[in-house]
């Protein structure tokens, strides 16, 4: 499959002219930048690709083994793939009001085994988008990748681009369908439960991804037992002991953002009534990180492309450890890598946080 991946850096005139040096008649674009320059960015695009489809989103990125808070990243997909682009908005509201579209897309590509992904970045309200493309996706055997805009100024809304123009309370999305090989999506998680016991939610509030009691006590009450973590420290312990929400025999990690003084820890990631918890600790994250990449390589004859979303958490551990730049010179030896550092992770048909999804492309 071939791609085509472009940077640029300066002013948004100066950086769009870099980035798109060589990149001739693409299918699409995906697009990265800054909160600053994300509108120009997206302007200019249109004005050189007018008749291309174009996403954009904002954050971190990581480019073939290079980090970077500024700048631009361009992605060019060609001929090999078919692929359609689109938008739904009223995110928070109605999302399912852009199904229509949606599924007349994934007739329009004809999706096989293995073969195509929905790559999509949003604003927020992620459960309700992941339950409305599981409702289109599921049954066609396509998976679905994404992140949550991360990198908004104090007081800004979150904003993603479609075709030119910045939408709030949005998801836009490419659904791809490669010809020449397969695409299979992965979940990375660094963290493992700390023992076999677990918890169940029984009072949430979900419209605050509130979790306020796990077995009829203050859910800070019971964190603070098990870990043996002040409940003034458990706020700040979110990177080495974050909480679980276990689904069969996967756990997807619910990040912790707040606490009341009655004890209600509020999150990232929405826990529901009767949710079985546990609670995680961070395990041996290079030892992981080098067994994705064997599973990767195992699994793929040849890599076109790695498309990845890692949570802001895990760069701000990274960070911590010294070990993030290393960790983006990895992932770049697989093949030609874009990574984008996100506020959450979608992986199928789950919202995650603390978590890598990667995208890999023959």
């Amino acid at each position: 499959m071939k791609t085509f991946i472009g940077t640029g850096v300066g002013q948004p005139e100066t950086a769009v002219h870099q980035a798109v040096q060589g990149l001739t008649s693409p299918s699409a674009i995906l697009f990265m930048a800054s909160y600053e320059h994300f509108k120009e960015t997206a302007s200019r695009l249109k004005e050189l690709f007018p008749d291309t489809p174009c996403i954009g989103t904002i954050g971190t990125r990581l480019v073939n083994g290079q980090v970077s808070d500024s700048g631009l990243a361009v992605l060019g997909f060609f001929s090999d793939v078919k692929i359609r682009c689109g938008i739904l908005t009223e995110a928070s509201r109605c999302p399912v009001a852009g199904t229509t579209q949606l599924l007349k897309q994934i007739a329009e590509i004809s999706p096989g085994t293995d073969d195509t992904v929905c790559v999509e970045y949003c604003t927020g309200s992620e459960e309700k988008l992941v339950t409305t493309f599981t409702s289109c996706l599921e049954t066609k055997g396509i998976h679905l990748a994404g992140g949550t805009v991360f990198g908004v100024p104090d007081g800004k809304s979150p904003v993603v681009a479609y075709n030119g123009e910045l939408y709030e309370d949005a998801c836009v999305y490419a659904l791809i369908k490669n010809t020449t090989g397969k695409i299979r999506v992965y979940k990375e998680n660094i963290y493992e439960k700390t023992s076999a016991e677990s918890h169940f939610a029984t009072k949430v509030d979900v419209s605050r991804k509130a979790l306020i009691e796990l077995d009829g006590r203050p859910a800070a009450d019971v964190y603070s037992a098990e870990l043996d973590i002040p409940r003034d420290k458990i706020i700040d312990n979110v990177l080495v002991n974050p909480m679980g929400r276990a689904v069969g025999d996967q756990v997807f990690i619910s990040s912790m953002n707040g606490m009341d003084a009655d004890g209600t820890l509020t999150n990232y990631k929405r826990i529901n009534k009767n949710d079985c918890i546990y609670f995680l600790s961070l395990g041996d994250y290079k030892a992981t990180e080098q067994q994705t990449r064997q599973q990767i390589q195992q699994d793929a004859s040849h890599i076109s492309l790695v498309l990845s979303i890692d949570c802001i958490y895990r760069y701000l551990l990274y960070e911590k450890e010294g070990y993030f730049s290393t960790y983006a010179k990895d992932m770049a030896s697989l093949g030609p890598h874009l990574g984008i550092v996100g506020g959450g992770e979608q992986y199928n048909n789950q919202h995650v946080n603390q978590t890598m999804v990667c995208v890999v492309f023959e």
